[in-house]
């Protein structure tokens, strides 16, 4: 559709760097103290960068990268470096994994994906770069937002039936003649369709083919997929390691291109960003929820004993324990072992401050304004209620949820998950180093990001 630029309010630029590990980085997830090594390349990580500046000047870096999670520090130095290099304030730099487990982390997670500062340092580099480029190649751009309800694709993984965000959003980047320049893609699903075929594959899993499909047919075009609300959402069974594995990229691919081709302009002519900390309650763990597992892992260690091991601490050891032996070659006692370990070491750092430290967290939120287009940024897996409650209260239909955004603090459980005491709610604390959300926190997450996004307007 072309377009007169003298008369869109925007700029845009896009650019893209290869972050691929060598093969001594650990990969993230699956387990503990797997040292997890790449032996392939099944297909190449990323860092996509997307810079939108209005008619005034002000612009917003978005950046798509392809590791499992990402700390606060290595966010900051992304920001800065970037900002240096082109002016874009910090706080309007937006960093979104893609939380793929087949590629490093960025972010602590103990026993399950060792930090390699060496090959991050790079990684930040490169992301730099990518902004740095993408914000040197600006130039003018029509913006449209579309979308499409995706059913059938996922499931709810903690509950039968459970909700799931079926939206899928569309950011379509063109120039003012209409050929294709950039395409943002924002879904809601664990990417989950590949990752057991080789475990010890680099790869960007589903996202990746879908990005691959939508540059070969609109050339020109750039592609982001930015990660959503999942922390409790998976690919549905039937396409996770099995023949079906690249149907949901295929769909996917189907829905955005039609959402594409329907995207509506974008309203308004300004540029936003905003970024502010939200004070999550958590709770001290009680002296027994401590010494009581320690003590059941010491004696396994001990003995060996690995009798009725999923009734103890193992029972949300992972999300589906009883395959955790799958992951050490179909061993149990090399499960429990390190199962135990973790457990040890765990309860070894939490006694040093388990006094000491505050019962809250505070966090990072960010939101981000494109017109009548908005993004919602935050650096929790969220669960699904608390983020369909975001959407609920928000009046704007074209809104971006952005989760594994800006840092790294694990799954954000909502309220029901946060009383059953579930892996979520109970063990991701212990592998993120912090103390365990309330069933209050989720609401205030919603309250922090509802104030952000608020201030945009």
């Amino acid at each position: 559709m072309p377009t007169d630029h003298a008369v869109t309010p925007w700029k845009a630029g896009v650019s893209r760097r290869i972050i691929t590990p060598p093969p001594h980085v650990e990969l993230a997830g699956l387990g503990y103290y797997l040292n997890r090594t790449s032996e392939r390349v099944a297909d190449d990580l990323a860092a996509t960068a997307l810079v939108i500046e209005d008619r005034w000047g002000q612009s917003v870096a978005i950046v798509a990268i392809d590791l499992m999670y990402c700390e606060e520090s290595f966010t900051r130095n992304i920001r800065y470096r970037a900002s240096s290099q082109t002016g874009i304030p910090p706080h309007a730099i937006c960093v979104n994994c893609s939380h793929s487990h087949n590629a490093p982390t960025a972010g602590f997670i103990r026993g399950a994906g060792e930090i390699n500062p060496e090959y991050l340092a790079d990684v930040v580099t490169h992301a730099v770069e990518a902004i740095t480029e993408a914000w040197q190649r600006r130039q003018p751009a029509v913006l449209r937002a579309g979308s499409a309800e995706v059913d059938g694709l996922t499931i709810n993984r903690t509950r039968e039936n459970g909700p799931v965000d079926r939206r899928l959003g569309v950011l379509r980047v063109d120039t003012p003649d209409g050929a294709p320049l950039a395409v943002a893609i924002n879904f809601h699903s664990h990417l989950t369709a590949h990752f057991e075929q080789n475990m010890r594959a680099v790869s960007r899993d589903w996202p990746g083919e879908l990005i691959d499909k939508l540059e070969a047919q609109l050339p020109g075009v750039t592609a982001l997929y930015l990660q959503g609300t999942c922390g409790d959402v998976n690919l549905r069974p039937e396409f996770n390691n099995t023949h079906r594995s690249s149907e949901p990229a295929q769909r996917l691919f189907e829905e955005t291109i039609r959402a594409w081709t329907h995207a509506r302009l974008i309203n308004g002519d300004t540029v936003k960003a905003v970024t502010s900390t939200v004070t999550l309650p958590t709770r001290r763990w009680q002296m027994e929820e401590i010494t009581k597992p320690r003590e059941e892992a010491l004696y396994r260690l001990q003995t060996g004993d690995t009798t009725d091991w999923l009734s103890g601490f193992a029972k949300v050891i992972v999300g589906v324990p009883e395959r955790l032996p799958l992951r050490y070659g179909g061993s149990v006692a090399k499960a429990v072992a390190a199962a135990c370990r973790f457990m040890i070491e765990w309860s070894d750092s939490v006694l040093s401050d388990l006094q000491t430290r505050p019962e809250f967290f505070e966090t990072e939120v960010q939101a981000i304004r494109l017109g009548d287009l908005w993004f919602a940024a935050h650096p929790s897996e969220m669960f699904t209620t608390t983020g369909l409650s975001i959407r609920k209260h928000w009046p704007h239909p074209d809104l971006f949820m952005l989760g594994y955004s800006n840092g790294s603090i694990g799954y954000l459980p909502d309220a029901c998950e946060a009383e059953r005491k579930s892996y979520a709610a109970y063990q991701s604390p212990k592998f993120t180093g912090q103390f365990p959300f309330t069933a209050q926190s989720s609401d205030v997450m919603v309250e922090g990001i509802l104030a952000a996004l608020k201030e945009t307007c």
